[in-house]
């Protein structure tokens, strides 16, 4: 879930809801950051460098950590936005736009343009939504300016991609690139602390305050774990903050909206069968998850081979879920604005 702003609407405009998103609990998800923290200081000082060593670089590397993470709340998202047919009436040109707009571009960008630049061009787009939604939310507490807002969403930005592509292409890059890298970063770093000490004078409240360095210490975090070679905890940090974050908006819309009277056939099967709806997206999500990632791609290719003689690998992996992944980036930057119909089920408490 991303999104540009998110702000805080006043308590006396909002119809209230059953379920309300309290802002301390998605403050509260960023406790990840002194965790990890905590686990590179143990591991470097107590355990002799045992976990940086026994960890891959990524956490994609776990299948486990994918079905936990990542995947289902892309998947959810695609559910909310699927299985309510005024959603897919508002929105169904952009999604039947960008769908095209994909396959023209990599079916011959995968020909044409080289491996790293379509790597990097991900990458960005990958950063950019994690760091949007993560400053959407604070800008909503902190009432940051559009000035203070821009710098510090794209100084974390550049920061996050330059330490992304240190990580994942590191075995690709000499050490002169390292250092080139690191030293840009820090210059960044440097300069997002900068601004986040000029930015915290006009934020009114400590909580706003809290917020706002809780986004910067995401930059600052995976840039010390990188730089550590602690990779695998450098993506953890941002990847564990954005998809908790995600899954809660997720799981309070679709409370907040069958929660009195099933809308859709999903939660009208919930229903006969006495499932909980806190329990439905969840459910379901986690369960495709591990579907798809488990048997989808043998299941797609057993097929494939049966009606038309070829052999097509990975065909649910790294197609589906990537065209579902780089959906889930695009529809996420305007689903949950102020005008769309997603936002008429969420509010938000302190």
């Amino acid at each position: 879930m991303a999104t540009e702003v998110l702000q805080q609407v006043p308590e006396d405009n909002i119809q209230k809801k059953p379920l309300a998103i309290s802002f301390r609990l998605l403050l509260g998800v960023y406790a990840i950051i002194p965790i990890c923290l905590l686990l590179q200081l143990a591991d470097s000082q107590l355990w002799e460098g045992y976990l940086k060593e026994a960890l891959p670089t990524s956490p994609n590397h776990f299948v486990f950590f994918n079905i936990l993470f990542g995947i289902p709340h892309i998947i959810a998202s695609a559910i909310v936005m699927t299985s309510n047919v005024e959603y897919l009436k508002t929105f169904k040109v952009k999604v039947i736009g960008m769908t095209l707009a994909l396959a023209v571009f990599f079916g011959f960008g995968s020909q044409l343009l080289p491996y790293y630049f379509l790597y990097i061009l991900v990458a960005s787009w990958t950063v950019l939504h994690v760091l949007k939604q993560q400053h959407g939310l604070a800008r909503g507490v902190c009432r940051l300016s559009e000035r203070q807002f821009n710098i510090q969403l794209y100084l974390s930005i550049a920061a996050g991609i330059l330490v992304y592509i240190g990580i994942f292409l590191k075995n690709s890059l000499s050490p002169t690139e390292v250092l080139v890298i690191n030293s840009i970063v820090a210059i960044l770093s440097i300069a997002l602390l900068v601004s986040t000490f000029s930015c915290q004078k006009s934020v009114p409240t400590r909580f706003g305050k809290a917020f706002l360095w809780a986004n910067a210490f995401l930059v600052f975090s995976s840039f010390y774990l990188f730089v550590q070679q602690y990779y695998f905890l450098a993506i953890l940090v941002p990847r564990l903050v954005h998809d908790i974050t995600a899954y809660i908006f997720y799981v309070t819309h679709d409370y907040n909206r069958h929660c009195d009277k099933p809308r859709n056939f999903i939660y009208r099967g919930a229903k006969k069968i006495g499932l909980s709806v806190f329990l439905v997206l969840p459910l379901l999500s986690f369960a495709l998850a591990f579907g798809l990632q488990q048997y989808g791609d043998y299941i797609c290719q057993v097929l494939i081979e049966f009606f038309f003689g070829v052999e097509i690998r990975r065909v649910i992996t790294l197609v589906f879920i990537g065209y579902l992944s780089l959906m889930h980036y695009y529809t996420e930057s305007f689903t949950w604005k102020g005008d769309s119909p997603y936002r008429q089920f969420i509010t938000f408490t302190k």
